[in-house]
């Protein structure tokens, strides 16, 4: 019988297939750069030819995909459809949803209770149809100041009864201003008042080559999040590894993502990443990130690790079993 995957990973903004976007575009009367449908996909996949940073990747999502979804009927939908379609391609049956309410309300020209709203009216009728278990995370954003990113805590803590289990901060690691402590420092406050309210947390952090691991030690010791974005720049210092199995916390590894956006030179440097997590206890999970704008499923990542035969198909089972155990889902 296939395995019962989960998704700990993934935006709204990487994960509604191209036909959806295309018809919300319409309907909502977008004026799109180009007119034809085939030309429209490859605008918003994240090709080789025209990603190969971790900011190109983004640039897509924040142009097109998340403006697209910008309307309380276009979140519904989009939400609803990435539920169904990862459960009939993949059978992700616990999937963890993450974006940013305030980037679908067109610089508060909409309402943003009415977007969330809607993202939960689409969570809970896809969950009623597909039997899968389902939560919303709330991003904050690098770029965005104190006040705005308050507004979204204030947010997640407002509806945590309602789905929203979780918050993330994520956004660009460019100049590496993340992995600086003191700028760490600022989200201090609103991750403890988060954490004191009943939401649990990951955080983006360790993902671009060039950075250190600087940045996921201060993470960790300043936001104490449960879970860590991608983080794979820890596998190169072994105090940072120490940090995340002491803290129990766990990295949601996103393979496709990491080769498509050159967070690692290769299959081979991604293969010598995650056997060194492994073998020093760090506990991981594979997830997709993006699906359709990285041209992916969960069952093309696992299948990605295990061809490659990177971990066997037992350590596989095992980081399955990671991802409920640390699933901000509560367990049945």
């Amino acid at each position: 019988m296939p395995r019962e995957l989960i998704d700990l990973h993934i935006h709204v903004g990487g994960a509604v297939a191209p036909h959806i976007l295309w018809s919300i575009a319409h309907q909502q009367g977008f004026k799109l750069p180009v007119k034809n449908y085939f030309e429209f996909v490859e605008l918003i996949t994240a090709s080789p030819d025209k990603v190969n940073s971790l900011d190109s990747y983004l640039k897509i999502m924040h142009q097109w995909t998340e403006k697209i979804q910008s309307s309380p009927l276009a979140i519904e939908r989009s939400i609803y459809e990435v539920i169904g379609k990862e459960y009939r391609s993949s059978r992700v049956t616990q999937i963890e949803l993450r974006f940013n309410p305030m980037k679908r309300n067109l610089h508060s020209e909409l309402d943003l209770d009415h977007i969330i709203s809607a993202a939960i009216r689409g969570m809970d009728r896809a969950v009623l149809e597909y039997g899968v278990r389902a939560c919303l995370i709330f991003c904050l954003a690098r770029e965005w100041d104190s006040r705005l990113n308050t507004i979204m805590v204030e947010k997640a803590i407002k509806y945590r009864h309602r789905g929203v289990l979780g918050i993330d901060l994520a956004g660009t690691e460019s100049d590496a201003l993340e992995l600086k402590p003191e700028v760490v420092s600022q989200y201090e406050d609103l991750f403890a008042h988060a954490r004191k309210a009943g939401l649990k947390a990951t955080v983006h952090t360790g993902e671009t080559r060039g950075t250190g691991a600087d940045g996921v030690v201060a993470v960790v010791e300043k936001l104490k999040p449960q879970r860590i974005g991608h983080g794979i720049r820890a596998a190169y210092d072994e105090a940072a590894m120490k940090l995340l199995r002491e803290r129990d916390v766990v990295l949601e590894l996103c393979p496709t993502s990491n080769l498509q956006t050159n967070a690692v030179e290769g299959i081979k440097e991604f293969e010598h990443i995650v056997r060194t997590f492994w073998d020093r206890g760090v506990k991981i999970t594979f997830n997709t990130d993006g699906p359709y704008l990285l041209n992916t499923d969960m069952r093309r990542e696992i299948d990605l690790v295990e061809s490659n035969r990177i971990l066997t198909s037992e350590q596989v089972d095992q980081t399955l079993a990671w991802a409920r155990e640390y699933s901000f889902i509560p367990r049945a």
